[in-house]
C-alpha cells in the first residue's frame, strides 16, 4: 500500500513537471515569435522610410534640374563668349583730327564747368551712319552734376551768369575738329550772339540745352571716338577712328 502511494506521488510530480515544461516552452515560443514579428515590422518600416527618402531626394534632384536646365550650358556659353572676346582682334585706333583752343579767363566756375563737360564727353563712341548730338551727350547743366554759374551770352549778345558757362568753348573746339574730316557732316550749328575770345568769327558753335545744339553725322563708314581734355589753360578735342 505504501509503495503504491509512493508511485502515485512520483507520477503526480512528473505530471506537474511536464505541465511546467509545456507552459515554459509555450511562453518561449510566443515571445520569440513576437520578437521576430517586431523585427520584421521594424525592418519593413525602415525600408519604407529609406525608399521614401530616396524618392524625395530623386524628386528634389529632378526639380533642381528642371529649374536650372541651362546652368551648365550657361557656364559653357559664358566661357565661350569670354574666349571669343579674347580671340577677337581689338580695333585699331588712329587719330584723324585734333583741335585746341586757349582758355582766356581764369574764372574758377567756368574752369570747373569745362572740366565736368570734358569728362562727360571724353570717350564717346559714334557709330557709322549715326548722328552725334552735343546736348544729348553732355546733358543739361545742373547743380546736381556740379555745374556752377559762369558768363554766357543772352540772345541779345549781353553777358549774364548761367549754369554751364564755358560749355560752348568745348562744342566750338569739337566743331573745328569735325570740320577737318570731310566724311563727318555737320547737320546743326549755331553762332553766338556776340564774339567769343577763344575762336575766330564764324568758327564757333554755341550750345544751350533745349534750344540750340551742335550735331554731326558720321559718314566715315567706321566707328569714331571723341576725346575731350582740358589742362586748365587749353581745351583739346580729338577724333579717333576705330577700324
Amino acid at each position: 500500500m505504501v509503495i503504491k502511494m509512493k508511485y502515485r506521488s512520483w507520477i503526480i510530480v512528473l505530471i506537474m513537471i511536464g505541465i511546467a515544461l509545456g507552459v515554459g516552452a509555450y511562453f518561449i515560443v510566443y515571445n520569440v515569435g513576437n520578437k521576430t514579428n517586431e523585427q520584421g515590422n521594424y525592418k519593413a518600416t525602415r525600408t519604407e522610410a529609406n525608399v521614401n527618402q530616396n524618392e524625395e531626394n530623386n524628386n528634389q534632384s529632378e526639380k533642381n534640374e528642371a529649374e536650372n536646365p541651362n546652368t551648365e550650358k550657361s557656364e559653357e556659353n559664358s566661357q565661350l563668349e569670354q574666349q571669343n572676346q579674347q580671340e577677337q582682334p581689338q580695333p585699331v585706333e588712329k587719330e584723324i583730327a585734333s583741335f585746341t583752343t586757349k582758355i582766356v579767363t581764369k574764372d574758377s566756375s567756368r574752369q570747373k564747368n569745362i572740366g565736368i563737360t570734358c569728362n562727360t564727353l571724353n570717350g564717346t563712341i559714334v557709330e557709322p551712319g549715326s548722328t552725334f548730338s552735343f546736348c544729348n551727350t553732355v546733358g543739361q547743366a545742373t547743380t546736381a552734376k556740379g555745374y556752377q554759374k559762369a558768363d554766357i551770352f543772352d540772345e541779345n549778345g549781353k553777358k549774364k551768369k548761367g549754369l554751364g558757362g564755358g560749355n560752348c568753348q568745348i562744342s566750338s573746339t569739337l566743331y573745328n575738329a569735325v570740320l577737318s574730316v570731310p566724311t563727318l557732316k555737320v547737320t546743326e550749328r549755331h553762332a553766338h550772339s556776340n564774339k567769343v575770345p577763344y575762336i575766330e568769327s564764324g568758327k564757333d558753335a554755341a550750345v544751350a540745352y533745349g534750344s540750340c545744339d551742335f550735331k554731326f553725322q558720321n559718314n566715315t563708314g567706321y566707328r569714331i571716338k571723341i576725346l575731350a581734355t582740358t589742362s586748365g589753360s587749353e581745351v583739346t578735342t580729338k577724333i579717333i577712328s576705330l577700324t
